[in-house]
């Protein structure tokens, strides 16, 4: 498949694997992209996950045809777009191959591989002249990989991103771009937001037309609304308006509270609210959620003395990845000794969260009194701040 003036798209589409590295579902699989640049050079930008070495291949050899490649460009080192290099290398002995220092250091660790007299090791600011192409390389520390570069193509307008921009799902599946890349974003690049926005403010002083990045699909339409979504997501500035509730519960009584929340806040005009129960909903996906929504509510039980083991993690989540909501409101429940307020606060205390000056507290099941304060909640929710 051509994107443009050359380049061609040669990744692959990985339907089998049900845990991308080991932890986030990938119900609509996941794609390992790669690139070629055909023109009086020709240079490969990246390979694929060993599994569809092979697969890989042959569609570089259908492009090619009779001419082999000048260069393999290795823009990130994890082993679903690296693990393939040593069959390339193999097979292209000529070819010589481009990357930060560092990701040469890691060939050696992964692969075995000493590449002294074919690697060529590129730092910000160097280029490579294919011929009308001419790649411009970015340093991307620590997006999310300290390795990371990216490369632009001055020529076709193009950036080969890397990870970033990245989204599970197949290669062509655009719908709901936002939802898996931020669940994407937020699982595994959500802690580094101070290095990419370090990075964006390098990629504002080009002139991308196209997005290349080494997962999800292509960006080629209004390049500018998914550089915008980084740009929130890494400063943490939640981009919807509504309230994301996270529970967790044991014999359906936190359960009921959520419930009486929701229809509080529908009564009080608020429109969107997502609810997602955390021991049966997929807890990256509630990551991202509670970092994208203005409004989120953290209900939970007393559970051996703390909180209950998914909020728990939940919120370890959240912390490790420096979540600082403004609005953050807490439903604890106990039988005896109600915990969960002190230990959630006392775990976000690290971070720049902000909580709502009421709480609820409910003693085993909901009352009058526990009630009344879902109503105060419910109206601190819905004031428009």
């Amino acid at each position: 498949m051509e994107i443009k003036d050359k380049i061609m798209y040669i990744g692959v589409n990985d339907r089998k694997t049900d845990l991308f590295e080991g932890q986030f579902s990938v119900p609509d699989g996941i794609s390992y992209n790669s690139y070629v640049i055909i023109d009086e050079k020709i240079a490969v930008c990246d390979t694929v996950d060993a599994k569809f070495g092979e697969e890989w291949l042959k569609k570089l050899k259908n492009e090619l045809g009779e001419r082999e490649p000048d260069y393999l460009i290795v823009h990130h080192m994890e082993p679903d777009h690296s693990s393939s290099i040593s069959a390339f290398c193999e097979l292209y002995k000529n070819a010589v191959v481009v990357s930060s220092k560092m990701s040469f250091v890691m060939m050696k660790q992964f692969y075995g591989l000493d590449l002294a007299k074919r690697q060529m090791t590129v730092g910000e600011g160097d280029t490579l002249s294919l011929g009308k192409h001419t790649l411009q390389f970015i340093s991307a520390p620590m997006v999310h990989w300290p390795e990371v570069m990216m490369s632009f193509d001055s020529h076709s307008h193009v950036l080969f991103s890397a990870d970033a921009f990245g989204k599970f799902g197949i290669g062509g599946d655009i719908e709901k771009w936002d939802e898996e890349a931020s669940r994407y974003y937020f699982g595994i690049v959500g802690k580094f937001g101070a290095h990419v926005q370090a990075l964006l403010k390098k990629v504002d002083k080009l002139k991308i037309k196209t997005i290349c990045p080494l997962h999800g699909p292509i960006l080629d339409k209004n390049v500018s609304k998914y550089i915008d979504y980084y740009k929130k997501w890494s400063s943490y500035t939640p981009d919807k308006d509504g309230v994301f509730i996270a529970y967790s519960s044991v014999y359906g009584n936190t359960k009921n509270a959520v419930e009486y929340l929701y229809e509080c806040l529908k009564q009080r005009g608020v429109s969107d609210i997502v609810i997602r129960d955390l021991a049966r909903h997929d807890i990256y996906e509630s990551v991202a959620l509670a970092f994208r929504y203005k409004s989120v509510v953290l209900a939970t039980t007393t559970y051996n003395t703390g909180i209950f083991p998914c909020m728990h993690t939940f919120v370890s989540y959240l912390a490790e990845r420096g979540f600082s909501s403004e609005r953050v409101g807490i439903i604890e429940n106990g039988t005896w000794a109600p915990t969960c307020e002190r230990i959630i606060k006392e775990m976000l205390s690290k971070t720049k969260t902000q909580f709502l000056p009421c709480k609820v507290s409910i003693l085993s099941a909901l009352n009058e009194s526990s009630r009344e304060q879902i109503q105060t909640m419910a109206d601190v929710l819905a004031e428009k701040k």
